[in-house]
Formats: structure tokens, sequence, C-alpha cells
């Protein structure tokens, strides 16, 4: 996320750089000085580019917490996370590589459901066939089908009774109570999978703890030891692959 971050700045620093090109240029054209000629137009009111520039870089901002919200990037990271854990590396994979892997993994499961949002609502708001409100609902329309099929039921009427807006059968609940119920529902499903993970390398942490014990090398760290056994079995079950296919086809269900 951090490199996310540097370059949504930069995004920001261009267009700031853009807007007062714009500026300069208009000055030499003879129109108002500073900015005030792109940021008003001939009524005193903000123009329509301000508006929309203000809109992209306001939504710029908030990609990461979007992403961790209406996407099953969560899920992906915490369950690579309990698998680096189990096996008992801790820097390897480094974290880099393992949000580098989560954010791929992500783009291509939610691929459909960009394609679906860009041609049901911006397309047709670039093209001035809708309006706002019609098209933020018809961008977020394949959103919500994600999300209602990998959230608990049981989460979201908890949380609508909770801020006393229950969610009544048959009606769509509000995005933010559908986003908050999803992500929480991804974060319970990744500690389940991770649960899984977590059971063959306990037995072999017993095991190693039971025979070091049983010759009488109790000084010695049952970690160091299992930590070649644990490795040899998720190398010879081809375990990253064999998790990544479990959760790719978890959410082509």
């Amino acid at each position: 996320m951090a490199n996310l971050s540097v370059f949504l700045r930069m995004i920001l620093l261009i267009a700031l750089a853009m807007l007062m090109a714009g500026g300069a240029q208009a000055q030499e054209a003879g129109m108002p000085a500073g900015l005030d000629g792109l940021i008003t137009g001939s009524d005193g009111r903000l123009s329509s580019s301000v508006i929309q520039l203000l809109v992209l870089v306001s939504v710029l901002s908030l990609v990461p917490g979007i992403a961790m919200m209406i996407t099953c990037l969560p899920f992906m990271v915490i369950v690579f996370s309990f698998m680096r854990q189990a096996i008992g590396v801790q820097q390897a994979p480094p974290n880099m590589m393992i949000m580098a892997l989560a954010m791929f993994l992500t783009f291509f499961i939610m691929e459909p459901v960009f394609m679906a949002a860009w041609q049901n609502g911006i397309t047709p708001y670039m093209d001035g066939n809708v309006t706002e409100a019609q098209a933020w609902a018809m961008t977020t329309d394949p959103f919500r089908a994600f999300m209602m099929q990998r959230t608990d039921q049981e989460t979201l009427l908890v949380l609508g009774d909770a801020v006393n807006r229950p969610v009544v059968e048959g009606e769509e609940p509000a995005f933010s109570l559908l986003a908050t119920s999803f992500m929480l529902s991804e974060i319970k499903h990744a500690f389940q999978i991770g649960f899984v993970i977590f059971l063959p390398f306990m037995v072999i942490d017993l095991v190693v703890a039971s025979v070091l014990m049983a010759v009488g090398m109790m000084m010695v760290p049952p970690t160091v030891v299992s930590l070649p056994f644990k490795l040899g079995f998720f190398v010879l079950a081809d375990g990253w692959l064999k998790i990544t296919e479990a959760l790719l086809r978890g959410y082509a269900t």
C-alpha cells in the first residue's frame, strides 16, 4: 500500500501542475488572471472541469480504502499472511511480494466486475446519457452483486440492527452497510481458511517436539528442527499453487 500511496501523490501533483499550467495559458490569452478564470465561469460559479477534477482527486485519494472494502484484496492478504506464518518463515516471501500477488489476483478476480461497472455506469455518464445519480447506481450494481454473494446474511442483519437501520427482506441494504458487512465477512472467511492452513503444520511441530523430547534433546528448539520438514512438505505439495487455486475457485462459484 505504500507504493500505491506514493503513486497517488504523484498523480495529485501532476493534476495540480496541469491546473497551474492551464491558468498560465489562460492569463496569456487575456482571460482572467491566476486560477480564477479556470475555477469560476462567466457566471461566477465553479466550472464543471474543476468539479470533475476535484471529484477525481478525491476518488484517487480513497482508492486504498475502497480496494479494501469492496474487493477481495483483504481476504487474499490475510490468507497469504497466515500461510507464511504457519510455515514459520517471517520474511519469505516479503510483505511487498505478498501485497503484489494479492493485488494481481484481486484484479484477476474482479476484472469482470470492473468491466461491468465501466460499461454500465461510467461510459454512459461520460457520453452524457445519464445523470450522476443514475451513473452511481449503475456503477455500483456489479459491486453490490459481487458483495452480496460473499456477505454473511447474519453479519448484515446484526450491523443493521446495531445502527437502528434493520435490513428489510427484499430491499437492497445501504451501500455503506453492505461494504462493511462484506469486509467483516471476508475477514471471517480468511481466518477460517487460516485455521485449516495451520493444522498440518501444527501436526509437524507436535511430532518433532515429541521426538526431540523422547531422545532427550529438550534444549533444542522444536521450531528450528521442524522448519526444514515444513518447507519440504509445502514444496512437495505445491502449496502456493494449490491454495491459490482453491481461493480462485471459491470466487468462481
